[in-house]
């Protein structure tokens, strides 16, 4: 069982609940303390919107607790104020930050600020496998949205030659 956080735009919680469901049907065993706005009702409550303060609370606990750190990267998550946050306080904790291409979003999805710092080479939706490889620390190498390998976080080989 691997506990993780996987942090995303509030209009993403449909996707961030199908990652879950496909790494339990390959056989992972995941549980995730991310806030799910629609469905855990932890930033309204009774109608009220509870005090950033609050939030951010609940934010630092539930990355302390989780082993792994993900950001379901798509068109809109680098917008978010909160997605910066939380990916720098994953940091903080010693968090290794995985970023997972929404399925679908365009080529051309934007990282967040915080996540080109702090952030490992970002996978594909469709590599569950793999994501299941990084959260047991396996290095996996950088890919584009659609799962193609991307040339961004590739150093190029220097041959030096010797002396003898």
């Amino acid at each position: 069982m691997k506990n993780v956080f996987i942090c995303h735009h509030s209009a993403d919680v449909p996707k961030l609940r199908d990652l879950l469901d496909n790494l339990k049907s390959k056989g992972y065993q995941v549980r995730s303390s991310s806030l799910q706005e629609d469905k855990d009702n932890k930033v309204v409550h009774k109608g009220k919107h509870v005090a950033d303060a609050t939030v951010a609370r609940y934010i630092r606990r539930a990355i302390k607790w989780a082993g792994t750190f993900i950001v379901l990267i798509g068109e809109h998550t680098h917008e978010r104020a909160w997605v910066n946050y939380e990916i720098r306080n994953a940091h903080f904790h010693g968090k290794k930050i995985i970023g997972v291409y929404k399925y679908g979003c365009a080529q051309n999805a934007e990282l967040p600020e915080a996540y080109k710092r702090y952030g490992t080479s970002p996978i594909g939706w469709n590599s569950i496998d793999k994501l299941a490889g990084m959260i047991e620390g396996k290095v996996e190498p950088a890919e584009l949205p659609d799962g193609t390998p991307s040339l961004d976080r590739i150093y190029p080989m220097i041959y030096i030659e010797c002396n003898k």
